[in-house]
């Protein structure tokens, strides 16, 4: 038997043998050999004692900024640095200029060729200079390190100084400190323990190498507002600007702030030209601060100063509104035909021009002049959209409403509002006994959109390890009955693979096949109102429109071929730019399935039997009329530049009716009619970090509810039910497979099932993702999911308050134990045009998983947690 000494002095000597070698490895990667002489590296940036002032405002004024911890940029920049040689490159740099020069010179006088060369070198000489100047693609990958400068320290703390004193803060002041110190990684450190020997010989070399940078802040007491009276000259001004005081931006005691006082300048100038002041400019707007009359308080005063000595803001009526419809097609025309003396003024002007006749100019409808070569547009249709009519005063407001309602009819490729002022002096006072009023001449220019248009997508799903490719073609026909209408066609063609069992409990594994689905749709969209009574006069600014849709979905399927066909009619109208409102009184839906194989019918009547399930009904014929309500809110923009949220409001009313007709219905044609509410809630938020970073979360929900039984049994419509699973669901559970509730689904032979679609009455689910980006087009994601679907009206067992699928009904004191959870990591192609989405995902908690393996991380990897890998397009949300 060895002493105990000897067995701990070899493993001592092991670790001093092994603490070298950890030590060597440490050195080679550490990021201080990145840096010259003297350099130190920033490696953090606080801001510390703000109370009252935006903080991260002030963060985001420091000049420098540590490298990105996540993902860690600064050593992936490491990493490719170790394989960076900028000799060889400079060498072969030379090289190809050399061999081209020769390449040049052997061409001669061949023009063709030395084209063709010339754009080969710039094409190889520029890699080569990308990869001098700022490193080979692993390091343009990374962040060179930030090596701190006092410099920039120095303006960040003018600059938020700066920003201090425009917030209010006069007395503010702001320092710097710089904290210079070498610390030991995590891992060193850990060594240190069991490696006593001589300190770090690096460690002086490499003292003060990493510098935090605490910026210290004393906002001091800050100044409120003192309003005082405006002064204001001009009468007419100011007795806007009284009547419009009630929306000012200004309020007494409130904190002086610069950013709020230009955002008032900006108010004050849209309340006068909305009230016909159309010279009317920002620049005459003062807001005059003095800090000399008390403590801590500013006195602001409103100056609106005249146009000059004796001259008063002159108030514009519009004479006359000229809409144009087919602007840019006359030099389109006059090009074809020859004729170039086509200009105003000219005698040229009043010739017929060649086979085109005389520009009518006479269309007059409702007070608006039409003008086209060939009017190809309902006038009284345009007319309802124009906002500005002669005899009203000039308005920002309703100019802006009739561009956007012109822009939503998508009918023209542009659509802009001009004003040409009519000669006329103006007046010393807009409100004097004897006002001179301007008069403008409103000109629409609308370039028509070309009439028909074409949309194509080609992709593919990557599901049940199958690539299944589809196929979308839209053609869009616009203005096709002259009322400027849309007609759309659409036709969708696609394979998508699928997990079967051949056999119910035949202990075969599943399958992976094929799916098709092929579907067609077609709408008709009116851009008003189609109702009996006259609405879309005063309707209008809420942009009123009318759809008309049919579609049909065919889907063929292992277990049953199915089809659902659906027409509907909305009433479309918008409240503002983000908010928007769909009505939808009629819906129909006609399912039917000519098919269902023998052991997918033998599954259903199992279910039906041991789980008290109702799903057997859905592959009945059936049809299902309802209406619904829709309310959507996105402030969201297109090239998302803010903080934003997304809200979807849904509700569906359907089969209310039903008892006057469904027993002759189903005798004469074998339809099935089922009544039911349902409601769903889908709420997004949007915070936009940096310019390309983003952290967004959503909550989702909805239920679904059967009104009455059917036969002794309460039946929701297949298509209406909740499921949980998906790329745009939980990432790490198969389409439409969580659930419902803790209750584990089985087979008839007491396996698993992971197979069967789960339907619930009741959603329940969120995602939250960190969006950032990698590299140019490649962007990436860290997501974390949750969620679950329940049942609302689970039968249960005969005699016994207890219910037939246990853990499957909704409870108040369990459902947060039956949350799923998983996370993973995605990485985004975003062409602009087009994302292409990869996402990896794992379970993280499985409340459907028999007792003891709930937590799936356990069995990672493994038939009950396999990695779920999803490809799709766009944003999962």
């Amino acid at each position: 038997m060895k002493p105990l000494l000897s067995t701990y002095s070899s493993k001592l000597r092991a670790g001093r043998r092994l603490g070298p070698l950890l030590l060597a490895l440490l050195v080679a990667c550490s990021p201080f050999k990145l840096l010259r002489p003297g350099q130190r590296l920033l490696s953090r940036v606080e801001v510390k004692g703000v109370e009252q002032a935006d903080k991260e405002r002030l963060k985001s004024l420091a000049q420098q900024k540590p490298n990105t911890r996540f993902p860690p940029k600064l050593a992936i920049y490491q990493l490719g640095y170790n394989f960076y040689d900028s000799v060889r490159i400079k060498n072969k740099l030379h090289e190809i200029q050399t061999t081209y020069a020769a390449r040049m010179k052997a061409a001669g006088t061949d023009s063709a060729e030395l084209g063709k060369l010339l754009a080969r070198r710039e094409r190889k000489v520029n890699r080569k200079q990308l990869a001098l100047d700022k490193g080979n693609a692993i390091m343009r990958l990374g962040e060179a390190p930030v090596v701190y400068d006092t410099a920039l320290t120095r303006r960040s703390v003018e600059q938020m100084t700066t920003f201090l004193h425009s917030q209010g803060f006069f007395r503010a002041k702001v320092t710097a400190t710089d904290t210079a110190r070498y610390q030991r990684g995590i891992l060193l450190r850990a060594l240190g323990v069991f490696h006593k020997g001589n300190s770090d010989s690096l460690d002086a070399r490499k003292r003060y190498r990493r510098v935090t940078v605490t910026y210290n802040i004393t906002e001091n007491q800050p100044f409120l507002y003192r309003l005082q009276p405006p002064s204001i000259p001009d009468s007419g001004v100011a007795a806007v600007v009284r009547q419009g005081q009630g929306a000012t931006l200004l309020h007494e005691n409130e904190r002086f702030n610069e950013e709020q006082i230009g955002l008032e300048r900006t108010r004050l100038e849209t309340l006068l030209k909305n009230a016909g002041y159309f010279d009317f400019r920002q620049q005459y707007i003062t807001l005059e601060a003095d800090t000399s009359y008390e403590k801590f308080t500013v006195r602001l005063r409103t100056l609106i100063a005249n146009p000059g000595p004796g001259q008063g803001h002159r108030v514009y009526r519009v004479r006359q509104v000229r809409f144009v419809t087919d602007a840019g097609v006359g030099r389109t025309l006059r090009n074809a035909t020859g004729d170039t003396l086509r200009r105003a003024g000219t005698v040229g002007a009043l010739r017929v021009r060649p086979s085109l006749g005389l520009r009518t100019d006479t269309t007059v409808t409702d007070s608006i002049r039409f003008a086209a070569y060939e009017q190809q547009f309902s006038t009284s249709l345009l007319a309802r959209k124009v906002l500005v009519r002669p005899g009203q005063n000039y308005s920002l407001l309703r100019t802006q409403q009739t561009q956007r309602l012109l822009s939503n009819l998508d009918m023209f490729r542009f659509s802009t509002v001009n004003y040409r002022k009519v000669a006329d002096p103006p007046a010393a006072d807009s409100a004097g006994l004897h006002p001179s009023t301007g008069e403008l001449v409103a000109v629409i220019n609308a370039s028509p959109a070309p009439k028909y248009a074409i949309n194509d997508e080609f992709g593919a799903t990557f599901v049940a390890n199958k690539t299944g490719p589809f196929l979308n073609v839209r053609l869009k026909t616009r203005n096709p009955f002259g009322g400027a209408e849309v007609l759309e066609f659409g036709v969708r063609a696609g394979l998508e693979g699928q997990l079967v069992r051949i056999a119910e409990g035949s202990g075969t594994a599943p399958q992976s096949v094929f799916t098709r689905q092929l579907g067609a749709t077609a709408s008709l969209i009116l851009p008003q109102f189609l109702v009996p009574f006259r609405t879309n006069h005063f309707l209008t600014e809420y942009n009123p429109k009318t759809r008309f849709t049919l579609s049909e979905t065919y889907v063929d399927r292992p277990e049953y071929t199915r089809s659902n066909f659906e027409f509907a009619l909305d009433y479309i109208w918008q409240r503002s730019a983000f908010h928007q409102y769909v009505f939808s009184p009629v819906i129909m839906t006609l399912v039917n399935t000519p098919f269902v194989s023998d052991s997918f019918n033998v599954r259903l009547q199992r279910l039906k039997v041991t789980e008290g399930s109702s799903l057997y009904r859905s592959f009945n014929k059936q049809i299902e009329p309802s209406f619904s309500f829709t309310s959507l809110y996105n402030s969201n923009d297109f090239n998302q530049t803010r903080d934003s949220y997304y809200l979807r409001l849904f509700a569906e009313l359907g089969g209310l009716t039903r008892g006057l007709y469904r027993k002759q219905l189903f005798a004469a044609t074998e339809l099935n009619v089922y009544d039911f509410a349902r409601i769903s809630i889908d709420y997004r938020r949007y915070y936009r970090l940096s310019p390309q970073t983003y952290f967004v979360w959503r909550l989702n929900g909805g239920a679904v509810h059967a009104l009455s039984k059917t036969d002794g049994e309460y039946v929701v419509p297949y298509d209406k039910s909740f499921f949980a699973g998906g790329s745009t669901s939980l990432r790490a559970w198969q389409p439409r497979r969580l659930g419902p509730g803790g209750y584990t689904p089985r087979l008839s032979n007491g396996t698993r099932d992971y197979l069967t679609e789960q339907p619930g009455e009741l959603l329940l689910e969120g995602s939250a993702e960190y969006r950032f980006p990698i590299y140019g087009f490649v962007k990436g994601a860290v997501f974390t999911d949750f969620g679950n679907v329940w049942g609302l009206q689970e039968q249960r067992k005969e005699n016994s308050d207890e219910y037939i699928r246990e853990n499957a009904q909704f409870q108040l004191n369990k459902f947060y134990r039956q949350l799923a959870l998983d996370t993973g990591i995605g990485i985004r192609f975003d062409f602009t045009f087009l994302i292409l989405r990869l996402d990896l995902a794992t379970k993280i908690y499985d409340p459907t998983a028999p007792a003891g393996q709930t937590w799936a991380l356990r069995n990672f990897n493994k038939s009950a947690n396999p990695i779920a890998f999803n490809l799709g397009i766009g944003y999962p949300f």
